[in-house]
């Protein structure tokens, strides 16, 4: 579940994950977190996310992290967008207003990237996620992370023997350990959305939990 993983799915259009819509937890949930409209947001493994664009129009300055190119590009250009397109560090930066999207290795953010970032938004990127990298994403996060920072997470579960990820079932348990060493996870919403997905049902699988949760610093 590694870089060659992801960018083979981007070159040959395997993005079931992509929604074609922006998320309903983000539109209900977002105002729980009180920011203000200038806060950066700062949201990684973003894919073409139209969430990013939503954001920015909250008036949020957007700071996405991608690995593929290919997602990056096609974010822009379905917006017939034309990014200004510069180099910091480890990462290709694209940038089109007050949104950029860095592209290149999430472990390879630093605090300096995200310094004035005040939360950051996860809807598919623990869950994409193998086990032995979920606990290092979250470590990651609190180490460059301001302190104050909070987050909106989305996860699945669902019975991982039925059926292997991506996207991968994250139990509320892992949450609270992957996260409890800098945030408090508090559960906003559980829907089940076993129907709503035809790959859920050939699996066979007898359910399927979106699980939203607002993550606050200790």
């Amino acid at each position: 579940m590694h870089e060659a993983f992801w960018q083979e799915r981007w070159a040959r259009s395997q993005i079931g994950f992509h929604q074609e819509k922006v998320n309903g937890y983000l539109r209900r949930h977002w105002a729980r977190l009180g920011l203000t409209e200038q806060a950066a947001v700062l949201v990684p493994l973003c894919g073409k996310s139209l969430d990013l664009a939503w954001l920015a129009e909250q008036g949020h300055t957007v700071i996405g992290v991608e690995l593929a190119e290919r997602a990056v590009e096609d974010f822009f250009a379905e917006r017939d967008v034309q990014p200004q397109v510069t180099r910091h560090g480890a990462f290709k930066v694209y940038q089109a207003g007050k949104l950029q999207i860095l592209c290149g290795d999430f472990f390879a953010l630093s605090r300096d990237d995200v310094a004035e970032c005040q939360a950051f938004y996860d809807r598919a990127a623990l869950i994409a996620l193998p086990p032995e990298m979920r606990e290092r994403y979250a470590a990651h996060l609190q180490a460059i992370l301001p302190p104050a920072c909070q987050g909106l997470l989305v996860t699945l579960v669902y019975d991982q023997q039925r059926m292997d990820g991506p996207p991968f079932s994250v139990e509320d348990a892992e949450v609270e350990q992957c996260f409890t060493p800098g945030w408090v996870p508090h559960e906003l919403e559980r829907k089940d959305v076993l129907s709503g997905n035809p790959r859920f049902v050939e699996n066979q699988l007898e359910a399927v939990e979106e699980v939203v949760f607002h993550l606050a610093r200790r």
